[in-house]
């Protein structure tokens, strides 16, 4: 019996002393409003992680809790069992959030403006429905639309996430938004190279060259730089808009002329 209360002891304990709820089998399966026979089918089936062992005696906390109410949350949305296994399985296997956003100090601030967006995974399967598939969820957490945090999904970005959303609802199926993006992550990526190219070798250099060789860079020239590159940030963004732009122009022309000598009414 002692035993028995120095084990109750330590659970009552302020939540200070511990970071989270911990709940007997009966106790948890009470919270997520399921019965105990299937909180164990759905331990056997692994779709939640193992208990907390203290002898002969199973503690389940709040992060089983949440996940149990996720499955309820997409099983009422239509999903199977086997497909919430492999979306579960994608889920705990996916990136730190901290890596995802590169939150590393830097010496300026970000060139990004862009805002992450937090998501239970049910909000994540409203915004794309049938979608929402193992592989896909793969995918956006290998391009880094995507990370986890804990029993949430970090999406990088509130203005992709709506793109994405809206693509999909006028009929482009995820999968393919998804391999668009990542080939506009890889040309993203070369315009980048470019103007990084011409601040190192225009705006960085003797700089640099004297950092390298272990000597002051006074302040002030420190702040113009800093300065200089601030004025950069809506230019490098105008230019690769106004191109785009006019690269569509070009594009769109090309694809209804050839369209039309197609159906044998272009001009003569």
């Amino acid at each position: 019996m002692a035993a028995n209360e120095s084990t109750q002891d330590e659970r009552t304990e302020p939540a200070d002393h511990r970071p989270a709820r911990e709940f007997r089998m009966a106790d948890l399966a009470r919270e997520a409003g399921i019965t105990v026979r299937t909180l164990r089918f759905y331990r056997e089936r692994k779709l939640i992680p193992p208990p907390r062992r203290e002898g002969r005696i199973a503690w389940y906390n709040e992060h089983h809790l949440a996940r149990l109410r996720t499955i309820g949350a997409l099983l009422e949305r239509g999903h199977t069992l086997g497909g919430i296994a492999e979306l579960l399985s994608a889920f705990d296997t996916g990136r730190d959030v901290g890596e995802l956003l590169g939150l590393e100090n830097t010496l300026v601030a970000p060139w990004s403006e862009e805002t992450p967006v937090r998501l239970t995974p049910e909000e994540l399967a409203d915004h794309f429905r049938d979608d929402i598939t193992a592989e896909n969820l793969s995918t956006s957490l290998d391009i880094g639309y995507l990370a986890v945090d804990g029993d949430e999904f970090v999406h990088i970005s509130r203005r992709l996430l709506d793109a994405s959303t809206e693509l999909v609802n006028e009929g482009i199926p995820l999968a393919a938004v998804l391999e668009a993006g990542r080939q506009v992550r890889a040309h993203a990526d070369a315009l980048a190279d470019v103007f990084t190219t011409l601040i190192r070798t225009h705006l960085l250099s003797d700089a640099l060259t004297r950092l390298s060789a272990c000597e002051d860079v006074a302040p002030q020239e420190v702040d113009h730089l800093t300065e200089t590159i601030e004025k950069l940030r809506p230019l490098s963004k105008g230019v690769v808009e106004a191109e785009l732009s006019m690269a569509m122009d070009r594009r769109v022309r090309a694809e209804l002329a050839n369209w039309l000598r197609e159906e044998g009414q272009e001009d003569t």
